[in-house]
Order: structure tokens, then C-alpha cells, then sequence
């Protein structure tokens, strides 16, 4: 991640291909205070956002960054390069329909079980 002054430049990567930021953050910023900084920013024209910081994961360096984490402590030796920007990527889980949820339940107490003595 790019260092500045004990700050990191971080921008999120939507997948529509969009972004939010850059933005700077202390090395002492959790992962769970980048996502609700996320929350506050996300575009209203998205059709799909998130609504909680649990629906929102973020990826760097190709790993799934833990709310419990701090910036420092996820930072990678590939992103230290000078005045550089740190692009951080966002998946949100979508939301799961009523329906989907009755179907899956179904599923679960409809459960035939054969027995062969």
C-alpha cells in the first residue's frame, strides 16, 4: 500500500469498474472502518449496494481482507511504491430474496431418508 507521511492512499475498485477515492487512511484503520467509509461513499445511482458492513468484502494483493485487520498490518511489499495509490477491490454479496431463502428451508425439512436393514 502506498505509504505518505504514516498515511496510505487507498482507492476502491466497484465491479462495474468504478471507483471510490483515493482516499488516505492511517496505518491504524481497520478493515471494518474502510468498509463503513465505503458505505458512506457508495454511488446512489448503483442498482445493488450494500447494506452493512457484512455484505461488503474487500480483496488486495488477492486476499479477503478481515474486518478485525488494520491497513498496516495488510499491507504488501508489492504495493509500497512511492506516491503510489493502493487500489483495494469490492465485492458485495447480493442481496438474497425472501424466496430463496423459503426454498432453501423447504429443502432442508423435506428430507427423505431410507434405512436398508
Amino acid at each position: 500500500m502506498a505509504v505518505s507521511q504514516d498515511q496510505f492512499e487507498i482507492k476502491f475498485r466497484l465491479s462495474d469498474g468504478s471507483d471510490i477515492g483515493p482516499k488516505s487512511f492511517p496505518p491504524a484503520t481497520s478493515i471494518a472502518t474502510l468498509k463503513e467509509s465505503i458505505l458512506a461513499q457508495w454511488p446512489k445511482d448503483k442498482e445493488y449496494g450494500p447494506r452493512t458492513v457484512k455484505d461488503v468484502k474487500l480483496i488486495s494483493a488477492g486476499k479477503i481482507l478481515e474486518n478485525n485487520r488494520t491497513v498496516g498490518e495488510c499491507q504488501s511489499p508489492l504495493c509500497d511504491l512511492p506516491g503510489g495509490v493502493t487500489t483495494m477491490h469490492v465485492v458485495v454479496q447480493p442481496p438474497s430474496s425472501e424466496k430463496e431463502k423459503k426454498v432453501a428451508d423447504e429443502a432442508k425439512q423435506n428430507k427423505c431418508v431410507c434405512v436398508i436393514l
